[in-house]
């Protein structure tokens, strides 16, 4: 525990009292019934799994979502944050994992947007604004000079800027989105030492991770959350890194929800069948950043398998994503189709070669938000409806009615895709894509938002593919979800492959197995850094 949260007893300066969250069209409560205080002058991790809930919460505090039930006191008062600038002046302030800078500006003129120091009343005043955000950088030991654009900084120093902006501003409850998740090692040991400090002059922080040992090294205590409830909150003194493991995946998987998967095995049973995808030695760099996103990834995935791939935010499963999909490149290393070089293939070449894709953004990546529902569904076979050059408007209102009935989609064909809930925005583009597969597909969070019904279909489809010889990947958050379907797990950690697994009954407590390596806590064999 830090001096300063050792002094501050049990003032709270912000409480959260049965706070809920529950966006139309989606019956799930992302977050349920949430009792959360901040005591004043300590750094609170707020930890748990991807969809737990977690930034939703804050967001919520920051006046970015509005709750649907529950109260938020400041300072002992009951408050209404509507909105961002709301928060500002009740003195909480919010760093998002994606940054929200203007690159091309100076540091200060970001630090200062909207608050502009003027000079004769109306003149932006350079100077007084360089003044003032350099005094911020000095009392903070900042590595970074106002007068500088913000293109030419470090992802790290980017991080110090919008921590300026809410110190500028005279926030006293800071909170932070996955702070580390693009930062290189030396960059997380000056982000911390600055948490400290900011703590030690007063400040209270909120920290949202999921990284177990940066949990243990920063924060005075520590609230887990899972599906969207707040399990508890322990000082971090008094636990160690397997409890938190263990408090965020949860110790209520049970065998029932498991299911026994018996795979055809037929003329290309899995044992002989060759690989459909194979990843051989992958790597993805992004310009001007250090930390790899993937490091020398190789697997491959046959027919008559699903491959599963289970990990934590910020740890690489969206890059993975993005690379299969066909949105981003490799930097060095090759990807095959059967034996098919496809490495520099992009999305519409991909589709072309066989991919089928159900993507975990439904409505940027997965859909035309603005199309109608019939256009959305034969997005990718317009073709087949269009003998001799025109569309059968016929065939395909016949043909997306079917669809509709059989994944249970509550919309008309003519709707607008973006009038739907966003439930059925994924079962809309799961109609299509499993609809139309040819040779192998890509599951992205499958099931995220639907309810026990429209899941347990969709898991039911993917076994099928399965069991009729298909090559089925599978990206997920949800470790019930990957344990329940996956023939083999590949688990991610910092952009690497940090274990494979055969998901067996033989191996003992396999579920905090898997934690245990996407949390960092066991290295690959022959790894020791």
């Amino acid at each position: 525990m830090t001096e300063s949260s050792a002094l501050a007893g049990n003032e709270c300066p912000v409480e959260l009292r049965g706070i809920t969250k529950i966006y139309p069209g989606n019956p799930r409560r992302v977050n349920d019934r949430v009792d959360l205080s901040l005591h004043k002058g300590e750094i609170l991790c707020l930890a748990g799994e991807n969809g737990a809930g977690k930034t939703t919460l804050m967001k919520i505090l920051y006046g970015v979502e509005v709750p649907t039930e529950g109260e938020i006191l400041v300072r002992g008062k009951p408050v209404k944050i509507a909105s961002p600038m709301t928060a500002n002046r009740l003195g909480i302030g919010m760093v998002f994992q994606h940054f929200m800078l203007f690159p091309e500006l100076t540091v200060a003129q970001n630090v200062v947007m909207g608050l502009e120091p003027v000079k004769f009343g109306i003149f932006y005043d350079k100077a007084k604004a360089e003044a003032a955000v350099n005094a911020i950088i000095e009392a903070h030991h900042f590595s970074i000079e106002a007068d500088k654009p913000v293109h030419d900084l470090t992802l790290g120093q980017m991080q110090q800027v919008e921590i300026l902006k809410l110190l500028y501003r005279n926030v006293e409850i800071i909170i932070l989105d996955e702070p580390t998740a693009v930062l290189i090692e030396q960059e997380i040991v000056s982000l911390f030492k600055t948490l400290k400090a900011l703590v030690l002059a007063g400040k209270s922080i909120i920290l949202i991770t999921h990284k177990l040992r940066e949990i243990k090294q920063i924060s005075d205590r520590v609230a887990v959350m899972r599906r969207g409830e707040l399990v508890d909150i322990r000082n971090t003194n008094e636990i160690d890194e397997y409890d938190i493991s263990r408090m965020m995946i949860g110790s209520d998987f049970t065998e029932t929800f498991r299911q026994k998967k018996e795979k055809a095995e037929g003329a290309l049973g899995v044992l002989t069948a060759k690989p459909v995808l194979t990843f051989d030695h992958v790597t993805v760099k992004r310009r001007g950043q250090k930390r790899l996103l993937l490091d020398n990834i190789s697997f491959a995935v046959k027919a008559g398998e699903i491959l599963g791939f289970a990990g934590v935010g910020g740890n690489g499963l969206g890059v993975l994503e993005a690379v299969l999909g066909g949105f981003l490149p490799v930097t060095s290393g090759k990807i095959y189709h059967r034996e098919k070089d496809i490495s520099r293939f992009d999305a519409s070449a991909l589709r072309r070669e066989g991919l089928a894709y159900v993507p975990a953004d439904r409505l940027r990546v997965g859909s035309a938000p603005n199309a109608t529902v019939n256009e959305n569904i034969i997005l990718n076979r317009r073709h087949e409806f269009s003998p001799g050059g025109f569309l059968n408007f016929k065939a395909v209102r016949s043909f997306s009615a079917d669809l509709i009935r059989r994944f249970d989609i509550a919309g008309e064909g003519d709707q607008s895709t973006v009038t739907l809930s966003g439930g059925n925005i994924q079962k809309m583009i799961l109609a299509r894509e499993i609809d139309q597969f040819r040779d192998y597909i890509v599951f992205s969070e499958p099931a995220w938002g639907l309810d026990i019904a429209a899941s347990a279909y969709v898991y039911g489809e993917i076994e099928k593919f399965r069991d009729r010889g298909a090559a089925v990947i599978l990206i997920s958050t949800n470790l019930d979800e990957i344990l329940s379907l996956a023939d083999r797990i590949i688990i991610f950690y910092r952009g690497t492959i940090a274990a494979e697994l055969n998901n067996s009954d033989s191996i003992p407590n396999i579920k905090e197995e898997i934690g245990v390596f996407m949390m960092g806590l066991k290295k690959p064999a022959g790894v020791t850094k």
